[in-house]
């Protein structure tokens, strides 16, 4: 039983502590711009490729910001 145990590893994340923020500022800017962009061209060909990305980024982008600030959901 012990064995088992033993070959177990940590868990490591793909983005440390320190990464947070820049990953958040990364996809907050790229939410805004793909918004601002499917702002300006709005059709139904443009907002599977806009609109759907940028919810995306904006999505995991708050989550980012807010593990960033220090409020761990």
């Amino acid at each position: 039983m012990d064995a088992e145990w033993d070959s177990m590893k940590p868990f490591v994340p793909m983005v440390g502590k320190g990464g947070h923020l820049f990953v958040a500022a990364v996809l907050m800017l790229t939410g805004f711009f793909l918004t601002g962009l499917f702002s300006i061209n709005k059709s139904i060909i443009r907002a599977p490729l806009l609109a759907i990305p940028a919810s995306l980024a904006f999505g995991f982008g708050s989550v980012y910001l807010i593990c960033a600030v220090g409020v761990y959901v």
